[in-house]
């Protein structure tokens, strides 16, 4: 018994010696080398100990981002169409009623240049007459569309003043999924409450998400996070924890079209895509998209795959071809079915858009093809109508 309790009691003096060693160690470190006396220790010091072992990459890339991210409010004009105007028998009594109505928006975006250029969503720009720009120093300033573009849902504004705060582009080619990132914006116009952006904290989830969004909008690549991203973020930067930005926040997953809150599913247009799209519109005013390709296809299902007995319910078929376009030109025919557009599957005709949508006008596309059971390969230069 006795020898019990010497072996307890010896076990708790080499506890307390080990612990008073590590605080003895941790108070010798934290206040340079100082002779240990309580007059030495004061409660300043102790709590700016206490405030550094709470900053971490997170605290720190939140105090430097913040002061350039935005609230975007948007004046847009819709015309709604009277609910019994397509009626014959209405339209014949009242015509072709119609009104306009004046609606308020709101968004996120964030600065990438000193001298006041802003991107956020299309959608959150949408028809604008008016975008007015809210600033984490309390100015709010007028902006101009430079562009936008529907197709990827970018847009770029612009505020005249220089010397402004702005975020270090990022490289999305190098997000890890599982790195933790931070989602910046303005849900439901809290920024205007303080004057500050909200910021949420999550992981990469997921990297080459495809969405279908409809709406002529072709999501491709996207980066998918937990980080809850809700109502009045999109538009808002998607930052890694050294403090740049790899991507754009734009969408959400509800998972029930009657709700609108976050179930850990949000979406992030990848950052190398941004820039690409921001250079041209920075450039051009607009992206050109207007090309003679001549298509018109369709996803390829199980009926068709069975119909055409396809090992691969896989691709898109072409049903139609313009005349004298470059696929006409190129030798494609209707039944063709494409498979992979520059080495890049496809599976359904919006995957061959959304690669297409975003080429530039003089690069070349490489069509592998399917026909009557034999793979073939196509090239041509895309082209202007």
């Amino acid at each position: 018994m006795n020898r019990s309790k010497f072996l307890i009691f010896s076990l708790a003096f080499i506890a307390v010696l080990a612990s008073g060693f590590i605080f003895g160690h941790f108070i010798f470190k934290n206040s340079e080398a100082t002779e240990l006396k309580p007059e030495n220790i004061s409660r300043e010091r102790i709590s700016q100990d206490i405030t550094d072992s709470r900053e971490n990459a997170i605290t720190r890339t939140v105090s430097e981002v913040s002061k350039a991210v935005v609230g975007i409010s948007v004046t847009e004009v819709r015309e709604y169409r009277d609910p019994f105007g397509d009626d014959p028998f209405f339209r014949q009594f009242f015509g072709d009623r119609s009104y306009k109505q004046e609606v308020q928006g709101l968004g996120s975006g964030f600065l990438i240049s000193d001298d006041g250029y802003i991107i956020t969503n299309d959608h959150v720009v949408g028809n604008a007459t008016k975008v007015v720009v809210s600033m984490t120093n309390g100015e709010h300033l007028d902006a101009e569309i430079v562009g936008k573009d529907s197709y990827s849902d970018i847009a770029v504004l612009k505020v005249n003043k220089t010397g402004l705060p702005y975020i270090k582009l990022g490289n999305s080619d190098d997000v890890i999924i599982g790195e933790w990132v931070v989602a910046f914006g303005n849900p439901f116009g809290l920024f205007e409450v303080n004057q500050k952006p909200t910021v949420t904290v999550g992981v990469v989830s997921a990297m080459g998400m495809k969405l279908n969004s409809g709406q002529n909008r072709f999501y491709r690549n996207m980066i998918q996070t937990d980080a809850p991203i809700n109502s009045g973020n999109s538009g808002g930067p998607l930052v890694n924890s050294i403090g740049e930005v790899i991507g754009m926040n734009t969408l959400i997953y509800t998972g029930n079209s009657m709700a609108g809150g976050n179930i850990g599913l949000g979406f992030a247009i990848p950052m190398n895509k941004v820039k690409m799209i921001v250079d041209r519109i920075k450039k051009d005013g607009k992206i050109e998209r207007n090309y003679d390709i001549g298509l018109r296809l369709q996803t390829v299902d199980k009926n068709i795959a069975q119909y055409f007995k396809l090992t691969n319910v896989q691709g898109a078929i072409v049903v139609n071809i313009e005349q004298g376009s470059m696929a006409a030109k190129e030798g494609i025919l209707p039944e063709d079915i494409i498979l992979s557009v520059n080495g890049e599957k496809i599976g359904s005709d919006a995957d061959f858009w959304g690669i297409v949508l975003d080429m530039n006008i003089g690069e070349k596309i490489k069509l592998k093809i399917l026909r009557k059971g034999d793979e073939i390969e196509k090239e041509f230069e895309l082209k202007v109508k």
